[in-house]
Parts: C-alpha cells; sequence; structure tokens
C-alpha cells in the first residue's frame, strides 16, 4: 500500500505549466524530508528535487533547474512540485517519497516511503 498520494498529472503542452501535489496517507508530514522522483518511458527513476523539514534547504537535478520548484505546506500535509516551461523530455512517472532523516539527498534508496506515482506526458 502507498503511503503517499501523487495528483496533479495529466497531458500537458510544451512550455506550459502544471502542479503536481503530494499528499499523505496515514502519516504526518512535518518531520519528513521530502523528494520527487521521475521515471521516464525506457529509463531508471531519477531524482528531481528535494525540501527539507522546514523548507529551508531544497535540492535539484540539473535538467530541472530554474524551471521547477519544490514547496510545502506542513499545515496541509502535502508537498508540491511546481513545473514550469515544461519540455517533452520531462513525460515520465512522477514519484513522491520521504524520509525521516533529517537532511535531503539525491539517492533514491535514501528515502523510505513512495506514493504510487502519476503519469505526466508533455507535447509539443
Amino acid at each position: 500500500q502507498a503511503q503517499f498520494e501523487e495528483s496533479g498529472g495529466g497531458l500537458v503542452q510544451a512550455g506550459e505549466s502544471t502542479r503536481l501535489s503530494c499528499a499523505a496517507s496515514g502519516r504526518t508530514l512535518s518531520t519528513y524530508t521530502m523528494a520527487w522522483f521521475r521515471q521516464g518511458p525506457g529509463k531508471g527513476r531519477e531524482f528531481v528535487a528535494a525540501i527539507s523539514w522546514s523548507s529551508s534547504r531544497t535540492l535539484f537535478a540539473d535538467s530541472v533547474k530554474g524551471r521547477f520548484t519544490i514547496s510545502r505546506d506542513n499545515a496541509k500535509n502535502t508537498v508540491y512540485l511546481q513545473m514550469n516551461s515544461l519540455k517533452p523530455e520531462d513525460t515520465a512517472v512522477y514519484y513522491c517519497a520521504g524520509t525521516k532523516s533529517g537532511s535531503t539527498s539525491t539517492n533514491e534508496h535514501w528515502y523510505d516511503y513512495w506514493g504510487q506515482g502519476t503519469q505526466v506526458t508533455v507535447f509539443s
């Protein structure tokens, strides 16, 4: 059973924007380090972005820097991924992940809890 649930995926035109949401299932995210990963067609899972407990530290993959923003609203128990200037190569299943560790990481194995993923398809 997935610990998180992603939403906001779908079909979007290149150059446009969309926002993904990650909601907790049966747990409170206030002390979790959170991250987004993605897996494109025929590719392995790759790091996208991460955010610390208090939002004081964020980390982004080079491929999305300047285009994507990760944020969180602990009161709503939700993490977001704002995706701007989307490109066809952003097409992937996007996964929300979390850990109770106090540090961020680009390594998927650092994260203990995962959502089921949501598909984002970008067309030109």
